[in-house]
């Protein structure tokens, strides 16, 4: 009997080890398509992107809820020409230990594409702003059909910063807005672009 448990917890050891590979596998290669696809930095520039190493408890499950009277906003950018965004909702989780919750956002200008018509966009602050990641905030993208049965998967560790981070001209990049500030550092990510001296 006792052999029979300890042959169950290995398998089930070994099973969840494998599970942790192929999660850390898939973001390993998102990483490397994000480097690869990069329409900003190029060439040896590539070698200057920094990620916080992969950690699946970034991965969290939110609550959603619609905002049912949702108007268009302008929501602040770094060039100082507002973008017209309205919040489709709210995603509440536990992260750290904490309960958090961070507005989820629709922009005018994309939603007139159709291409584009189903893509949610969730920049945010954090604790590490301004040390480990870029001082502004980061950004996830997200679409309407991530969310299922009232729920949204949130996986910080594909977060990435925005093309002001690389180059100070001709991007209009928006700023998180107040709402998703979180006071909790997440280390998962892209971190600070390694400038050259």
């Amino acid at each position: 009997m006792k052999q029979m448990i300890l042959s169950i917890l290995v398998l089930s050891f070994a099973a969840t080890a494998s599970t942790q590979e192929l999660y850390k596998d898939s973001i390993d290669r998102f990483i490397a398509d994000y480097v690869k696809n990069h329409q900003v930095v190029t060439g040896a520039h590539k070698k200057q992107f920094r990620f916080f190493p992969v950690d699946e408890s970034y991965r969290v499950t939110a609550r959603f809820t619609k905002e049912t009277n949702s108007t268009w906003m302008p929501v602040a950018t770094s060039s100082g020409k507002p973008k017209q965004y309205r919040i489709y909702g709210w995603l509440e989780f536990t992260l750290a230990g904490s309960k958090q919750k961070l507005a989820l956002y629709q922009s005018q200008f994309l939603l007139q594409q159709k291409v584009y018509a189903d893509y949610l966009f969730l920049p945010f602050k954090d604790a590490t702003n301004g040390k480990e990641s870029y001082a502004t905030g980061r950004y996830l993208d997200l679409k309407t059909t991530d969310i299922r049965n009232g729920q949204l998967i949130l996986d910080f560790n594909k977060a990435y910063n925005p093309y002001c981070a690389y180059v100070s001209e001709g991007y209009s990049c928006p700023v998180p807005p107040r709402e998703n500030h979180l006071k909790i550092a997440i280390n998962a990510g892209e971190q600070q672009f390694a400038k050259e001296e």
